[in-house]
C-alpha cells in the first residue's frame, strides 16, 4: 500500500479519488487544489486537503503524487516530486514537448522513483485481449489501426477554461481524447515515423479546435487512422485489421462511467464472433499497477520509450495541424 496526494481536484481528480476509495494498493492521503470548491468536494469524500503543491512535497507520510493538473505544469511538478523522492503518476499527456518529456523522465530515473501515465485504455480487458491476439498472430500481419474517441463534455466549459486554450491544451481534441488512441497504436505497432493531421473548428468557438483527424505512419509500414471530436455525443471505437482477420471494440459509454465493450472478431472463412466485456475499473487498475511497481512488486507496463514516443508524436501532430503538411516524428 502506498499513500498518495491527488494534485488537481477538478473533474478527473475527483473521479480518481472516487475510484481509489476501496483500493488495496493506494490510499489517497491528501488532495491539493487552490480552488475551495475542489477541496470541498474532496473533503466530502473523506480526503484531507491543502491549497498548494508544496504541501504534498513536504508531507513525509506521502509516497507519491497523482498529477491531474494542466499539461503545462506536468514537467516541473514531476521533477520537483522526483527530487523529493516521491513516485509520480501523471495524467495524459505526460508533457506537450519532447524536451520536457526527456527532462521529466531523466528526473525520475535519476531519483529511482516510479513514473506512471494516465493511459487507462491499455487496462481495458477487451484491449488487453486484442494485444494478445496481435502478439499471437491471430489476425495475421497487423495492417491498420482505426480509432475514434469523441465526446461533447467540454461544451459546458467556460471559454477561459484551460482545456479550451490553444496554449495550455494545444490541438484540443488530441490532448483531450485522441492521445489515448495514439498510445494504443504505439503499444500495438511500435515507433511512429510520420504524421498528417487536420484540425478544424466547425461547430464551436473552441480556440484549440473541435474536430481532429490524424494519419500516423509506423516504422514497419502499418498505419493508424485516428478521429477525435469534441462536439458530438460520445463515440468510442478501436479496430485493428490484419491480413487474416480483424477485431473491433466498441465502448458502450465514456470511460468516466464504463458500461462495457462490444467486441466483434472476424477471421477469414469463419462466422463473426460477438463478445461482451462487462464494465471494468481500468482507471483504478492503471494506478494500482503503478503503485505495485513503486512498491517493487511488479514492472509498470508503459515504458519510458513509449511515453517519449507518444509525446514526440503529439509534437508532430501539433506541427502538422498547423502546417497542413506531413511531419516527421522526431
Amino acid at each position: 500500500m502506498i499513500r498518495a496526494a491527488v494534485v488537481g481536484l477538478g473533474w478527473w481528480g475527483q473521479k480518481i479519488i472516487h475510484d481509489l476509495r476501496h483500493s488495496a494498493h493506494v490510499q489517497v492521503g491528501l488532495g491539493i487544489d487552490p480552488s475551495q470548491d475542489g477541496r470541498e468536494l474532496a473533503e466530502a469524500q473523506g480526503v484531507r486537503t491543502a491549497d498548494s503543491f508544496e504541501h504534498a512535497l513536504g508531507d513525509g507520510s506521502l509516497d507519491a503524487v497523482i498529477l491531474c493538473t494542466p499539461h503545462k505544469f506536468h514537467a516541473e511538478q514531476i521533477v520537483a516530486a522526483a527530487k523529493m523522492g516521491k513516485h509520480v503518476f501523471c495524467e495524459k499527456p505526460l508533457t506537450t514537448t519532447s524536451a520536457e518529456a526527456r527532462t521529466a523522465i531523466e528526473a525520475v530515473a535519476a531519483a529511482g522513483v516510479q513514473l506512471g501515465i494516465g493511459h487507462e485504455r491499455r487496462f481495458e480487458p477487451a484491449v488487453m485481449r486484442l494485444r494478445d491476439q496481435c502478439r499471437a498472430g491471430d489476425l495475421g500481419t497487423p495492417l491498420v489501426f482505426e480509432g475514434n474517441f469523441s465526446q461533447d463534455k467540454f461544451l459546458t466549459l467556460p471559454p477561459d477554461n484551460w482545456r479550451l486554450s490553444d496554449t495550455d491544451a494545444p490541438v484540443g481534441p488530441l490532448s483531450a481524447t485522441g492521445i489515448h488512441l495514439v498510445d494504443l497504436a504505439i503499444a500495438l505497432f511500435g515507433r511512429p515515423v510520420e504524421v498528417w493531421a487536420r484540425l478544424s473548428t466547425l461547430a464551436t468557438a473552441f480556440a484549440n479546435g473541435d474536430t481532429l483527424t490524424v494519419t500516423i505512419g509506423f516504422e514497419h509500414g502499418q498505419t493508424a487512422l485516428i478521429t477525435a471530436i469534441l462536439t458530438t455525443p460520445f463515440a468510442g471505437r478501436v479496430t485493428v485489421l490484419g491480413s487474416r482477420g480483424w477485431v473491433e471494440i466498441r465502448d458502450r459509454n465514456h470511460p468516466e462511467l464504463p458500461r462495457g465493450w462490444d467486441v466483434t472478431t472476424v477471421q477469414r472463412g469463419e462466422d463473426p464472433i460477438s463478445t461482451f466485456y462487462p464494465p471494468h475499473p481500468s482507471v483504478r487498475d492503471n494506478i494500482e499497477q503503478f503503485a505495485r511497481a513503486a512498491s517493487g512488486e511488479t514492472s509498470y507496463p508503459v515504458t519510458f520509450d513509449e511515453m517519449l514516443s507518444n509525446v514526440r508524436t503529439f509534437e508532430a501532430i501539433t506541427r502538422s495541424a498547423r502546417s497542413g503538411r506531413v511531419e516527421p516524428v522526431g
